[in-house]
């Protein structure tokens, strides 16, 4: 015999969440486990970008801070040789 290929799982929310995600369920004709399942990769996404808008910003502050005005610039310096 095979083995779940899930993992059950039990946690607590205030009793407005859990009518909410019942309602959102029931509204998209969907399992609470589907939408709690798509709720987490939105949120991953969400992490993702979020990363990404940090490693932008840090570029941001570096190119201002040597005078790199765009990528041209960048490249240019990027590719000198010692």
């Amino acid at each position: 015999m095979l083995g779940r290929t899930t993992r059950v799982l039990t946690f607590s929310l205030p009793p407005e969440a859990a009518e909410e995600i019942e309602k959102m369920a029931k509204s998209e004709n969907r399992t609470r486990s589907e939408l709690l399942r798509e709720m987490i990769g939105v949120y991953k996404e969400r992490q993702a970008e979020a990363a990404w808008q940090d490693l932008f910003a840090f570029g941001d502050k570096t190119a201002k801070r040597y005078g790199i005005k765009n990528e041209e610039e960048l490249f240019k310096i990027l590719n000198r040789t010692s």
